[in-house]
C-alpha cells in the first residue's frame, strides 16, 4: 500500500512539473521579443520648437502610438510641446530604430537655444493606456 502512495505521489509531482513547464513555455515571449523600449537623446532647436532624437524598439505587431513632449523647465509659465506618432509611422520588429520627432509648442510661444527642457516619451496603447514611459531633461543645443 505505501509502495502505491510513493508512486502515486511521484506520478503526480511528475505531471505538476509538466504543467508547470507548458505554462512557462506557453506564456513565454519569443526568443526574439524584448521589452517595449524608449529613450530620448539629443534635443535641437527647430524654431519654433525642437528635435528629438528617440532610439525606440516595440514588438511585432504593436499599434501603440509613441507621444512626445517637452517642457521648458526656466521658463515661467513652461513652454511647452507635445506631438503623436502613430503606429504606422514607427517599425516594430523587436529591433531597435532611430527616429527624429519634431515637438511643436502648444501655444503661440517658443523654444530658444540653451533652454533646459525636460522630455518625456510614451508609448500609448488605446485600450490599454500607457505602456513605456521616459523622461529626459537635458539642454536645447
Amino acid at each position: 500500500m505505501k509502495a502505491i502512495n510513493i508512486s502515486r505521489r511521484a506520478a503526480g509531482s511528475a505531471v505538476a512539473a509538466l504543467m508547470i513547464g507548458a505554462t512557462a513555455l506557453a506564456v513565454a515571449p519569443t526568443a526574439s521579443a524584448k521589452n517595449y523600449s524608449l529613450s530620448a537623446g539629443k534635443v535641437t532647436l527647430k524654431k519654433p520648437g525642437v528635435e528629438v532624437d528617440v532610439t525606440y524598439s516595440c514588438d511585432t505587431g504593436s499599434k501603440d502610438w509613441l507621444v512626445a513632449g517637452a517642457v521648458n523647465v526656466n521658463h515661467p509659465w513652461g513652454v511647452e510641446g507635445s506631438v503623436i506618432v502613430k503606429g504606422d509611422k514607427l517599425v516594430c520588429d523587436y529591433e531597435t530604430h532611430k527616429l527624429k520627432v519634431y515637438v511643436p509648442p502648444i501655444v503661440d510661444q517658443e523654444f530658444n537655444k540653451g533652454d533646459k527642457v525636460e522630455v518625456t516619451l510614451v508609448y500609448f496603447d488605446s485600450e490599454n493606456g500607457r505602456r513605456s514611459f521616459e523622461t529626459k531633461t537635458t539642454q536645447v543645443v
